[in-house]
C-alpha cells in the first residue's frame, strides 16, 4: 500500500512516520510513504494562496499546483489514487471508515492550509472529505497523520492484532480502563478483579467498565450499539 500526501510543511511528517510502529510498516514492505511539497508544483514565485472570489477574510490555496500534479501521475501511467481532502466540512472520520481506507491499494491525503482548497479541485480529484473532529485546526497535517497512524495500526504484522482489537471503536465501544505495577498505589488500588485470575470475570469486569465509559463520554455510540438485540441483552445482564 501506498500512502502519499500533498503538504506545504512536508517537514512535519519526517519525524512522525519514523516512529516505531509507523516506520515498522515501512520496512515489512506494508506501507510505503510518499510525502510531496506541493509548492514544488506552484510557478517559479511558489505563490501558493490568493484571494477568495466573492470577498471575506483569509486566503485561498490555488488550484494550478494540484491539477499539475495530477496531470504529471496521468503522464507517469499512475492511476490516479483514493484521494482524501481533510477539511472541517467533511463527513467525520469513524473507525469503519479507516478500515475501509486501509483497504486500498494506493491513497492520497490533501492537507489544506489558510482558508481551505479551490473548489474544482475538490470536485475534479477528491473522492472523500474527512473530518477529524468538530474544531478548526491551523492546517490538514495533524488531521492527515492522524489518519495515516490510524490505518498503519491496521495493517498485518504492524502490531498485534489482541493489541488493535481491545481499541477504543473496535468493537463499537471506548476501551475500558487499564492498569499496570505497582498493585497498591497509597490509597489508589488496582481493583480485586483483575488480580483474580478469573478469566470470565475479567472480561465481565472490562464489558461493563466499558459500556460505562461510552454511555458516559459517547452516548451516540451506545445507541447504535443497542439496535444490536443480542448486545442489548447482554447489557441489561450488567447494568
Amino acid at each position: 500500500m501506498i500512502i502519499r500526501t500533498l503538504t506545504l510543511f512536508p517537514k512535519i511528517y519526517d519525524m512522525y512516520l519514523e516512529q516505531t510502529i509507523l516506520d515498522r510498516a515501512r520496512k515489512l514492505n506494508q506501507i510505503e510513504y510518499e510525502i510531496v511539497d506541493i509548492r514544488t508544483y506552484a510557478e517559479s514565485s511558489r505563490k501558493m494562496d490568493d484571494i477568495v472570489y466573492g470577498g471575506g477574510a483569509g486566503m485561498l490555496l490555488k488550484p494550478e499546483p494540484y491539477f499539475k500534479y495530477f496531470f504529471e501521475l496521468k503522464n507517469k501511467g499512475i492511476k490516479k489514487p483514493y484521494t482524501v481532502f481533510v477539511s472541517p466540512q467533511g463527513k467525520k472520520v469513524s473507525q469503519s471508515v479507516i478500515e475501509d481506507l486501509s483497504k486500498k491499494d494506493d491513497i492520497l491525503i490533501i492537507s489544506a492550509r489558510y482558508e481551505g482548497l479551490d473548489q474544482r479541485v475538490i470536485d475534479r480529484y477528491v473522492d472523500l472529505e474527512l473530518c477529524v473532529g468538530d474544531i478548526v485546526l491551523t492546517n490538514g497535517d495533524l488531521p492527515a497523520l492522524s489518519i495515516i497512524d490510524a490505518i498503519v495500526r491496521q495493517k498485518d504484522g504492524v502490531i498485534k492484532e489482541e493489541s488493535y482489537e481491545t481499541d477504543s471503536f473496535y468493537n463499537g465501544l471506548l476501551g475500558y480502563p487499564q492498569y499496570t505495577r505497582p498493585e497498591n498505589l497509597g490509597r489508589h488500588k488496582v481493583p480485586q478483579v483483575l488480580l483474580s485470575g478469573d478469566h470470565k470475570k475479567i472480561e465481565e469486569y472490562r464489558f461493563k467498565e466499558s459500556v460505562k465509559k461510552t454511555i458516559l463520554n459517547r452516548p451516540d455510540l451506545i445507541e447504535e450499539k443497542l439496535k444490536d438485540e443480542d448486545f442489548k441483552r447482554k447489557v441489561e445482564k450488567i447494568l
